[in-house]
């Protein structure tokens, strides 16, 4: 992503943050003959000192990434939205943008082993079922499915983050696109304003 100073996130709980509440994230590498992408659910892996990715892929995935000791990069995106001018206040600049918040990540991934898989498979399933009304687990067959599939370990070495949230605009400005977002029309993203909400009170409390 291009330096931009004004965006920049560093603090790490930020970023593990924005994992925990987008677990849907891409992942990059360079197969030996160019760049491939796939996309998979993420978790993070709390028991690591740093941030760390867990998830897994499909056999016929593995092939196509040939993971090796080589560094692939995991796209995390947030909520993300049109910001129109109109919704400024009288005076000021009346620039269209785009609000957002995504991270870079980059690690050597581990290849786990059977056991270490399953396990990773099993939290996923139990992450994503918590929210339903009749969660169910992994099933004998289920698990023998997962011998169809890789799982990988992701330790991050290296991140850039950056959250565009309307934090360059002024108090009156932010509250009139928090409400344009929230009322009914072709941008609106309740989502999107609640990350507003969210960085804007994270930086006021810096």
């Amino acid at each position: 992503m291009r330096h931009n100073p004004n965006y920049a996130v560093t603090d790490e709980r930020v970023v593990r943050q924005l994992i925990a509440d987008n677990p849907w994230a891409t992942l990059v590498s360079n197969d030996g003959d160019g760049i491939v992408a796939s996309h998979y659910p993420m978790l993070l892996d709390e028991q690591a000192d740093g941030i760390a990715l867990v998830t897994h892929v499909g056999r016929p995935d593995e092939q196509v990434h040939r993971f090796r000791d080589s560094e692939v990069m995991v796209i995390v995106a947030g909520p993300q939205g049109y910001i129109s001018p109109s919704w400024y206040a009288p005076g000021a600049t009346r620039v269209p943008t785009w609000n957002f918040s995504v991270a870079h990540l980059w690690g050597v991934p581990q290849i786990l082993e059977e056991g270490e898989n399953l396990a990773v498979l099993e939290r996923l399933v139990a992450h994503f079922e918590r929210h339903v009304d009749r969660p169910v687990t992994l099933d004998a067959h289920s698990k023998r499915l997962a011998s169809g599939t890789v799982g990988l370990r992701i330790p991050v070495e290296r991140f850039v983050c950056k959250v565009k949230m309307s934090q360059e605009e002024d108090p009156q400005s932010q509250q009139q696109v928090l409400a344009a977002l929230r009322s009914p029309g072709p941008y609106a993203s309740a989502p999107l304003a609640d990350a507003i909400e969210a960085e804007l009170a994270r930086r006021a409390g810096e």
